[in-house]
């Protein structure tokens, strides 16, 4: 059977926006994320993870380090109790200086590829699942997939942008946990 999740983008939703975090010591978490974790796995959800991550085709950064500060933000949100399901990230760019990473992918936002292999890995039901990202890229992803459900948080998106067909701006994850939660209680989205 297949099983709804609430994909999240990770800089500046899962942790605070900073220049290319890369590093675990700069990685803080936004207010209130583990509480939306977990109120996602407590109604049965997976979490998932879609980040693009540009920072590895520029050169910033090697997937080494990416690879590091993934396990301790993985860590981390175990001791929170709020376990994440799996994290994918989009290390290319079509501007790349880095001749391996210059490449137009489907997994980068607001290309699906990501929720699409999200999907594949662990049967989930992509009509029944919800979003929430910082940027109309994320939101362009979501609707791209068919999710049922978005929330753009800290920003607004054009009238005339794509997005799924419950759709919501929030200022903050705290108030993006409250549109989470009435989705959920409204057994809609999510």
């Amino acid at each position: 059977m297949l099983r709804p999740a609430l994909f999240l983008d990770r800089d500046g939703v899962v942790n605070e926006e900073t220049n290319f975090c890369h590093r675990p010591e700069d990685f803080h978490p936004r207010k209130g994320i583990f509480d939306l974790v977990r109120l996602a796995r407590n109604a049965g959800r997976s979490v998932i993870v879609v980040t693009n991550q540009s920072g590895i085709a520029r050169g910033l950064f090697d997937e080494k380090i990416y690879a590091a500060l993934t396990t301790h933000m993985l860590r981390l949100f175990e001791q929170k109790g709020a376990a994440l399901t799996d994290v994918l990230h989009c290390p290319y760019h079509p501007e790349a200086p880095l001749a391996q990473y210059r490449v137009d992918h489907s997994w980068r936002k607001p290309r699906p590829g990501m929720i699409l292999e999200a999907r594949d890995r662990h049967g989930l039901d992509l009509a029944a699942s919800a979003l929430i990202g910082d940027r109309p890229s994320d939101i362009g992803a979501a609707q791209a997939a068919g999710l049922e459900a978005a929330c753009l948080v800290g920003t607004t998106l054009s009238p005339e942008a794509p997005r799924p067909r419950r759709f919501a701006v929030a200022p903050d994850i705290v108030a993006a946990s409250r549109w989470y939660a009435d989705l959920l209680a409204k057994g809609q989205g999510g």
